[in-house]
């Protein structure tokens, strides 16, 4: 029979691992394409806000062990951020691709079975998708959410494939099929939770704002943020 230190750690250390890929809320280092229509000081906010309700979201999820992984020189401004809800690991490397193989391989290596990357910026998904992920995961190589402009808000495997990340159009509109041509490649199954869309362009931002006066509590943190720039959001439409 199990002490419950013992069961303590077993649930501490669950074989599922989601991963939120993301950066210190510095004014010009995040969601860059918004400040084409928002002053810096409200796009600085709003990626606070995100990460901070996504942070939330992901932890709310049962027997999946949460974690960052960010620029090295972000690691300590995250942390003072989160505080210590979640583990933030330094990525290896530049740019999102970097990003991604060091999510695989730092938490592959620790014995992981199932680890997926999620963006920073989706506090809005259900977490009912994330959990399906890792259910699509079990039965699969890899799995993929893909976004509707082409991209993709999540990606989980259960082994490091070097190759599957290439910094050759990550962040664009090619980024999902430039992904699953690399997937086919590897001879790699893979399943598909349910398009969504992150915050990216404005266009996103209005769309967020729609869903959160219906239902705030999904992100509330991000539906303080839309009050206090109620203005300027509106003169977006």
């Amino acid at each position: 029979m199990e002490s419950a230190s013992q069961t303590t750690v077993r649930f501490s250390h669950p074989n599922r691992t989601l991963v939120i890929m993301a950066k210190a809320p510095k004014p010009g280092k995040v969601k860059t394409r918004l400040t084409e229509r928002l002053p810096s000081a409200a796009v600085t906010a709003l990626y606070r806000c995100l990460l901070e309700d996504t942070v939330a979201l992901a932890t709310s999820l049962t027997s999946v062990e949460v974690a960052v992984i960010c620029p090295e020189a972000d690691q300590e401004e995250l942390a003072q951020l989160i505080g210590n809800r979640v583990k933030v690991v330094a990525q290896k490397g530049e740019g999102l691709a970097a990003g991604l193989n060091s999510v695989f391989r730092h938490f592959t290596a620790a014995g992981q079975r199932q680890v997926i990357a999620f963006n920073s910026d989706s506090p809005h998904l259900a977490p009912s998708v994330l959990d399906s992920a890792f259910e699509i995961l079990a039965t699969h190589d890899v799995v993929v959410g893909p976004t509707h402009d082409g991209g993709y808000y999540l990606v989980g495997a259960k082994a490091v494939h070097p190759t599957l990340f290439e910094s050759d159009g990550m962040g664009t509109r090619s980024a999902l099929d430039r992904l699953l041509t690399r997937t086919k490649d590897l001879e790699l199954s893979t399943g598909f939770t349910e398009p969504f869309y992150d915050i990216d362009v404005a266009n996103d931002l209005i769309l967020l704002a729609r869903e959160l006066r219906l239902a705030p509590a999904k992100a509330p943190r991000t539906a303080g943020w839309f009050g206090e720039w109620q203005q300027e959001v509106a003169e977006l439409g």
